[in-house]
């Protein structure tokens, strides 16, 4: 089973967590559908989002102005975690969590902490989408300005190279950005934008890198990236800066 969810990054609902079905057809279009979108530059009935035994595609329903893939235009489209979709002015993030494979004992490692998760996040975080384009749910939906750390996660980044090497910092919250002399990393590297990069924390298994269009870009493992998925272990380059990820159990 996936649990599934795009986070919208850009546009009129930005930091609005859209939730997807394990199975089934999400439409997204300016006056009807499951998502609308209040934009000009969204068609209709614009594009049709569908799962299948677990692998996400999306298909674009001959909009005017086409639908963006990780900034290619398609027709149709599977989409991996991570995807960035673009809809008229809207952007938003795939976000995926699939269960750990099954043990010789039939039972899931970690199942309970996933599932636990994924209750905190969609209890706390997500909220519901209804046919008019209206949503229900806590304030607590705008996430991009107050993630809460999921309970029973443990993450720290290291500074291994740079002006900073050898600090650590600890994470207290869910979304914590990097940047030069500010936010949760404040690193003193001249080559880092002043809001560099965030990371956000969604649960163990679920945790994202993202660049804020920085000057000189973020890099994952040595790859320059837009939006990656981290994990314990993995290293995040900014400016002349090295860090890596821990997260302890």
């Amino acid at each position: 089973m996936t649990r599934a969810f795009f986070k919208i990054v850009e546009g009129a609902k930005q930091g609005l967590n859209v939730p997807l079905p394990d199975d089934g057809v999400l439409i997204v279009g300016r006056n009807q559908g499951d998502l609308v979108l209040d934009d000009p530059m969204v068609s209709g009935k614009h594009a049709r989002i569908t799962c299948r035994n677990g692998e996400w595609s999306i298909r674009d329903l001959g909009s005017t102005n086409g639908t963006l893939v990780d900034g290619r235009l398609v027709r149709e489209q599977a989409l991996r975690p991570g995807a960035e979709v673009a809809i008229g002015n809207t952007r938003m993030v795939l976000f995926q969590a699939a269960d750990e494979e099954t043990s010789d004992s039939g039972t899931k490692p970690g199942g309970m902490a996933n599932q636990l998760e994924i209750a905190w996040l969609l209890d706390e975080e997500l909220v519901e989408i209804r046919g008019s384009g209206e949503r229900t749910g806590t304030p607590a939906d705008v996430i991009g300005q107050d993630l809460r750390l999921p309970p029973g996660v443990n993450a720290v980044v290291e500074v291994l190279a740079g002006q900073d090497a050898g600090k650590v910092f600890r994470f207290t919250r869910g979304n914590v950005t990097i940047g030069r002399r500010m936010g949760e990393v404040p690193l003193s590297d001249p080559e880092v934008s002043r809001r560099h990069a965030v990371i956000e924390v969604f649960g163990r298994e679920m945790i994202f890198l993202r660049d804020l269009g920085s000057t000189n870009g973020t890099f994952h493992n040595g790859r320059k990236v837009g939006i990656g998925r981290l994990r314990s272990g993995d290293t995040v380059g900014v400016g002349k800066s090295v860090m890596k990820l821990q997260v302890k159990r």
